[in-house]
Formats: structure tokens, sequence, C-alpha cells
């Protein structure tokens, strides 16, 4: 993975195994994808699939992610999945337990039919894996029409820089519903005062 121009702030977080890097990207299912509209953030959720060192989605040929990605290419992408809340006695020290991707590149419309075709067949194989008994036909990607007349398109961002992070916790401190800092400080109280030992 490339590194961006500013480093990452909470460097003990950074993860550096790509390995570990692309299993997350593999079995996460949806991203937001960030782009400028010329006044503002433009930021949409997106299912996708990382596939050949690129992320991929799928939409509309219209509507408004288009026209920005024609005028404004350059994106963010950032995956992220939370896995619990960890507790402290300190209330400003809480954290949650997550791993979490945040890559930067321009999205363009994939234009080849082939590349299209193979990119949807891994989207179809993620999110309904067995469901279809046939691969997807290039034809059908060429010529498919939405209700609203509009066909499929195939967008693409192969990041430029790509960072990690992961916040693994500690199981120890992890909450869990009914959890109170009043019981812990008294199980702490009962395992640190053992009768007769400070008589």
């Amino acid at each position: 993975m490339s590194t961006l121009k500013e480093p990452v702030r909470y460097y003990k977080a950074v993860v550096e195994d790509p390995q570990k890097v692309n299993l997350f990207l593999q079995k996460a299912r949806n991203g937001q994808l960030g782009l400028y509209d010329g006044e503002y953030p433009y930021v949409i959720p997106m299912a996708y699939v990382w596939h050949k060192g690129a992320f991929y989605f799928h939409g509309s040929d219209a509507g408004k992610k288009n026209r920005v990605v024609a005028q404004h290419p350059k994106a963010c992408f950032t995956v992220d999945e939370e896995y619990g809340s960890t507790i402290s006695a300190v209330p400003a020290n809480l954290s949650v337990v997550y791993f979490s991707v945040v890559a930067y590149g321009k999205v363009e419309v994939v234009e080849d039919l082939d590349e299209a075709t193979e990119a949807l067949q891994v989207l179809m194989d993620k999110f309904v894996p067995g469901y279809f008994d046939k691969p997807l036909a290039k034809e059908h990607v060429a010529t498919y029409a939405s209700s609203l007349k509009s066909k499929t398109c195939t967008f693409k961002l192969v990041p430029e820089s790509m960072t990690a992070k992961e916040s693994e916790g500690n199981l120890f401190n992890k909450y869990f519903g009914g959890r109170h800092r009043q019981n812990d400080t008294q199980k702490s109280k009962d395992q640190v005062h053992v009768p007769g030992l400070h008589s």
C-alpha cells in the first residue's frame, strides 16, 4: 500500500499487512464514496467488490453521481466495520473496536465490456452466491435497461494511496448490555480484598 502525503496521526492503529487489508476488503460489504460536486462534499453509500487491486461498484448510467464523476473524478472511498464498544473507568476514554480503510484515487467508468462483465460477476458472487445457475452474459450487461430506461454503469477506483487502521480492543473491556461501571468497580475491589490476607 502506498502512503499518503500526510501520515496517519494515530500510528499505533495503522495496519501494514497487505494480506490482512485485502481479506478485510473482500469480506466487507459496503463503503462510502466521497465526491465533490463543485459546491459541497457528496458522499454515497455503495455496495462494492475489491477485485484485482481496485474497487468496483455499479449503478445507473444517469443521475447526479455520473455528472459529478464526469466533472470531478477525484474521490475518497472508505470502508469500515465496527465490532463493539470498549469500556474505561474514564468516560472520555471510551472507544470502539473497528477496522477501517481509506483510499484515494480517481473514479472512472469501465468502458471495456469484458472488464465490466467480470466485475459485475464478482459482485453477484459476493452478494448472491450460488443464486444464478449461469455466468453473467456480456450481452445482458450491454443491453439491460431498468424500468427508468437507464442502463447499468460499472465504476472503478484504483487507489493511488490507501491506509488501514485497526483497533482490536481488549476482550475483558468489551461492553455488553447491562454492564455497568459500578459492578466492574465492585468486582475489582472484591478481587483486591482477600479476607485475612491484609489483616
